[in-house]
């Protein structure tokens, strides 16, 4: 199957934004930003701060109880993620404003169970001394309150799971190797992925490079990022949205009795293009206007790349000839 991926602003999504899940639900507290000071290269930054609310907890459920002391990193992980998890915390000069806006949601700071830095730059985790009974995992670095170092099993292939839907996903790029995201499936706009800096922004295909310890690293973090989102939770600004939309890719193979048979269940499309019926020279277009493929009677492919790995025929229907290109979506 073949799609193109595209992403757009959310409109509405100025914090407190608040995306309701089962079992999980996201609140972006803090909406991080790059903005250049003066003339010179100097900018003033700070990043995104992103709440994930089980549905099961509630203000008025009280104080949670300390974390249980298990040697077993996931289990804790999963264990901590019962309650209150915040994804990065902003710079120390954000602390009012992270405590102003937890209040806002019926968070205290030792509501806080689990505190996720998505990378150890200071924009990111300069506010952990507010959370200090929570469980933290900064990069790949997992301890329990008081500094009970885990180890555990993260990597690109083998995400650490927290609970139904939430995981922590191997991002490396921005800051090296040890980058995370979290991915939170199952709400009202389907998975969200809290990316830290692997996004910046939305749009930011100018400065992230840039920016990128590994490019090559990130490069593929981005895309798994987009294969799976709906929604991008960036590092310096707004959530966005990701789109996917079908595009010509013309893989179809032939069954036994003649019928084009699809390597996937995908949707399809069969472009007909009729032989001995139009006139001669006259071009013919799909979709309409796109110059993505154009076929001319008698003729094969005239302006525009082909789709890959084409499956024509020519084939007799009702005493007429005509071209049957499958193509699949």
């Amino acid at each position: 199957m073949s799609s193109v991926v595209r992403t757009e602003p959310l409109r509405g999504a100025e914090p407190p934004w608040l995306v309701l899940g089962d079992p999980y639900s996201v609140v972006v507290l803090l909406q991080g930003y790059t903005e250049p000071e003066g003339p010179g290269p100097a900018v003033r930054a700070d990043g995104s701060v992103t709440l994930v609310l089980p549905r099961s907890w509630a203000p008025a459920s009280g104080r949670r109880a300390a974390l249980s002391t298990a040697d077993c990193a996931e289990a804790a992980l999963e264990e901590a993620a019962r309650g209150p998890v915040l994804v990065d915390t902003g710079g120390p000069w954000a602390r009012e404003a992270l405590l102003g806006a937890l209040a806002g949601q019926g968070v205290a700071p030792a509501d806080v169970a689990l505190v996720v830095g998505t990378h150890g730059h200071s924009d990111h985790i300069g506010n952990l001394g507010l959370f200090p009974g929570a469980a933290l995992l900064v990069s790949h670095d997992f301890c329990l309150p008081g500094g009970r170092y885990l180890p555990h099993g993260l990597r690109e292939e083998r995400p650490l799971r927290l609970g139904p839907g939430l995981e922590v996903w191997a991002t490396p790029g921005h800051a090296g190797r040890r980058d995370v995201s979290v991915a939170v499936a199952g709400t009202e706009r389907g998975t969200v992925v809290l990316a830290g800096d692997v996004f910046e922004r939305e749009g930011d295909e100018d400065a992230w490079r840039a920016l990128s310890e590994d490019p090559v690293a990130q490069e593929r973090s981005r895309r798994r990022v987009l294969s799976t989102a709906d929604v991008v939770v960036p590092g310096h600004g707004a959530p966005f949205k990701v789109v996917r939309e079908a595009s010509w890719a013309a893989d179809a193979e032939s069954c036994g009795d003649g019928r084009p048979e699809p390597r996937t269940r995908a949707r399809s499309l069969v472009l007909l293009v009729f032989l001995g019926t139009s006139p001669k020279g006259t071009e013919v277009r799909w979709p309409p206007m796109s110059p993505s493929l154009s076929l001319q009677p008698n003729q094969g492919p005239r302006t525009g790349p082909p789709p890959r790995a084409s499956s024509v025929r020519l084939r007799k229907s009702t005493g007429r000839s005509y071209w049957d290109r499958a193509v699949r979506m």
